[in-house]
């Protein structure tokens, strides 16, 4: 199996929920679509939706939720 990797398309925060106290958008491990969302990037108080953009059977975050983040940063990692 390959890995594919799902990069940061802008620099700023990276949120895994859609708000604090919900459940996150993808668990470790989970399967996903290309049009799913992955989580949030927060740029001067907008947030941009993050699709995964690839689909696999299994994804493992290498960010942690409301980490700093540079736009081209590595986001996850999705088993193909």
């Amino acid at each position: 199996m390959s890995k594919l990797e799902i990069k940061s398309p802008l620099p700023g925060t990276f949120y895994r929920k859609p708000s604090p106290d919900a459940a996150p958008f993808k668990e470790d491990g989970a399967s996903v679509t290309e049009k799913e969302t992955i989580g949030l990037i927060e740029v001067m108080k907008t947030f941009h939706e993050i699709p995964a953009g690839v689909s696999g059977s299994s994804i493992t975050f290498l960010v942690d939720d409301a980490e700093p983040v540079m736009a081209g940063q590595v986001l996850a990692e999705v088993e193909a």
